[in-house]
């Protein structure tokens, strides 16, 4: 399979610690997302390194036995280890505070402590067997104040620091499932609810692992993923997850279920709002998108995977040590290994190969696996780096050999201008409040976040019908049918339209170069943002019949596109430039030299640099 069959990726750099062994032991940290590795219990050096800081925190401590837990509080202000299963030490890493450690044992007798989790800089929780505690740490006094305690039966515990929830797994069975939210040192008690066992447990011991729970924050909501073994419907065949939808007000529901169609063992993450479900027999992972429209039963939504399952793109493991020392070539990395832990959102780490590595969704090769193009552009809408791969889409649409029929390109500008609309009244109801003088009464007030899914009339003009008009080849009829299906697409969304675009029909329909240019006069705005865009290109030529057909180029900086024109590295584009605006100093001035307040001497020094003084045109003289 060639590179673009794989949608998904390890990302290129990833954090490089010493690979577990019986000397090492290896932890990660999900709310800090830091990998610690701890030599000797601590003795000989305990190594920290982050996605983010390519400058691990070393220190040493004291062996006093194994390590069970180890963690810094967010900002690494506060380090916290556990060694028992009734206390848990902390060392302060401030500037100029105490370096004594501290500890503090859990306050309800013959409690096992499970783990902990912090939820601030210094905000702390214990989980025990017992129940939850809620610590507040005052690193100055090296001591810790208690917040709040519950008493609960606990079988294992699971973290989400992105929303800061903690779910508790109760009673015989495991799957009544108790959540805790925290926030600025207060714990609130979210209602509880029962994971769906597949069939009546046979007997009555744990039968829902933490395996097979997930936490993950979907499209700004908390859900929980369970990854059910057996379907409940004894015609489906295969696993399942269902999804739980985690209101902070309100009961948890069942919203979703993703049709695996296949058994085995799975690991989940979640990468730019996709669930990724990870298949260790087969060495291949799907992806299901919740947005997307699935079959509805009256209570809860199936989904199918967006897409046929593939692997993950083979990866190469750099060889470290200096460069001319690795001259070996990089050593495959074996996928899928039973080594690899998952954690969410998109983190896999290989403990045996000392690697962590982010999931990356990769989107130019998905436009090849999904023919419907208008599910294509469901899909890429909702996705993060979606712009330049939905304007190489619509281009594609318009070309040979994959045209488009013009009901789907009109489907497709719907989708788009849909999306513009929505930013456009967001954006004008924040300008409006703004005016109105709500901005200081209302601090939630916040400007419109404008993502790559906003595709204006200029991002269409530019990346999509100037090149697709400009098509010697097409046919005259088809051209003005999708500039016409855009401009009605538009006017449907109530957006008024560019005067780029009618000058782009201006060649198949004269009447819209006039149109234009009044509309023009009235938006100048636009056209400033379009040559920007055009030079940005390095489309110098475009930029400048763009201007010159709207009548713009006797007040141009000459100086800006020869400046363009300079960096194409493209010697006769430049003496073009240059020839034009010569030519118009010429016209307007009756001299083709350049004034002292156009700054171009650089370029005139370039021009006879290349061309010869000779070159230079000469003033006309009648």
């Amino acid at each position: 399979m060639g590179e673009e069959d794989y949608y998904l990726e390890l990302c290129e750099r990833p954090v490089h610690f010493e690979k577990a062994n019986p000397v090492n032991c290896v932890f990660f940290d999900e709310a800090n997302k830091q990998v610690f590795a701890v030599r000797s219990g601590g003795a000989t050096g305990v190594v920290v390194k982050g996605p983010d800081d390519r400058n691990p925190i070393s220190f040493r401590m004291e062996d006093k036995g194994e390590v069970k837990c180890i963690k810094f509080s967010l900002e690494n202000k506060i380090l916290a280890v556990q060694r028992t299963s009734k206390t848990v030490e902390f060392s302060n890493f401030i500037p100029d505070s105490s370096q004594l450690e501290y500890t503090q044992e859990c306050k309800t007798k013959n409690a096992n402590i499970l783990g902990f989790c912090w939820t601030s800089s210094t905000e702390i929780v214990f989980i025990t067997d017992q129940g939850i505690e809620f610590y507040q740490v005052l690193p100055e006094k090296r001591n810790l104040k208690l917040l709040k305690s519950q008493n609960i039966n606990v079988n294992w515990y699971m973290y989400c620091p992105e929303s800061a929830v903690i779910l508790l797994s109760t009673t015989v069975l495991g799957n009544v499932l108790q959540p805790f939210y925290f926030r600025a040192g207060t714990m609130s008690k979210l209602p509880k609810f029962e994971i769906e066992l597949p069939a009546a447990p046979k007997s009555t011991k744990l039968n829902l692992s933490e395996r097979d729970i997930a936490m993950a924050t979907i499209y700004g909501q908390l859900y929980v993923l369970f990854l059910r073994h057996h379907s409940r419907t004894s015609n489906s065949t295969g696993a399942e997850v269902v999804l739980y939808h985690l209101p902070r007000e309100g009961a948890c529901k069942k919203t979703h279920i993703l049709k695996l169609s296949r058994t085995g063992k799975f690991a989940l993450n979640v990468v730019d709002n996709l669930v990724v479900v990870h298949h260790q027999d087969t060495e291949t992972s799907v992806i299901f998108d919740i947005k997307l429209r699935g079959e509805f039963d009256g209570t809860v939504t199936f989904h199918h995977p967006v897409l046929p399952a593939r692997s993950i793109q083979p990866y190469q493991i750099p060889v470290a040590g200096p460069a001319p020392v690795t001259s070996q070539s990089p050593v495959p990395c074996k996928l899928y290994s039973s080594s690899w832990i998952v954690f969410q959102p998109d983190i896999i780490i290989s403990a045996s190969q000392g690697y962590l590595w982010n999931l990356q969704v990769k989107l130019q090769p998905i436009v090849n696996l999904l023919p419907d193009k208008g599910r294509l552009m469901d899909f890429l809408l909702q996705r993060k780096e979606c712009k330049m791969v939905i304007l190489s889409v619509c281009s594609q649409m318009l070309s040979e050999p994959d045209r488009a029929s013009l009901p789907m390109i009109a489907t497709v500008f719907d989708k788009l201008n849909h999306e513009y609309k929505r930013y456009l009244d967001a954006e004008q109801s924040y300008m409006m409040a703004v005016e109105a003088g709500q901005s200081r009464s209302s601090p939630l007030l916040r400007r419109p976040v404008r993502t790559q899914a906003v595709i204006d009339q200029s991002d269409m003009y530019t990346h999509v019908l100037s090149p697709f008009t400009e098509k010697k080849a097409m046919p005259h009829k088809f051209v003005i049918a999708v500039l016409m299906e855009y401009i009605r697409s538009l006017n449907q969304f109530q957006i008024p339209v560019q005067a780029c675009l009618l000058l782009s029909l201006e060649s198949f329909y004269p009447p819209a170069h006039q149109l234009s240019l009044d509309m023009l006069k009235r938006l100048s705005t636009a056209n400033d943002e379009i040559v920007e865009v055009l030079l940005s290109k390095h489309q110098v030529l475009a930029a400048l019949r763009f201007i010159r057909g709207i009548g713009g180029h006797d007040n141009i900086s000459a100086r800006k596109f020869l400046d363009a024109a300079k960096q194409t590295e493209d010697n006769m584009l430049f003496y073009t430039i240059f020839r034009f605006f010569e030519q118009r100093n010429q016209r307007l001035r009756g001299s083709p030299n350049f004034t002292p307040g156009e700054h171009c001497e650089e370029h005139v020094a370039f021009f006879k640099q290349v061309f010869g003084e000779q070159a230079l045109m000469r003033p006309t003289t009648f």
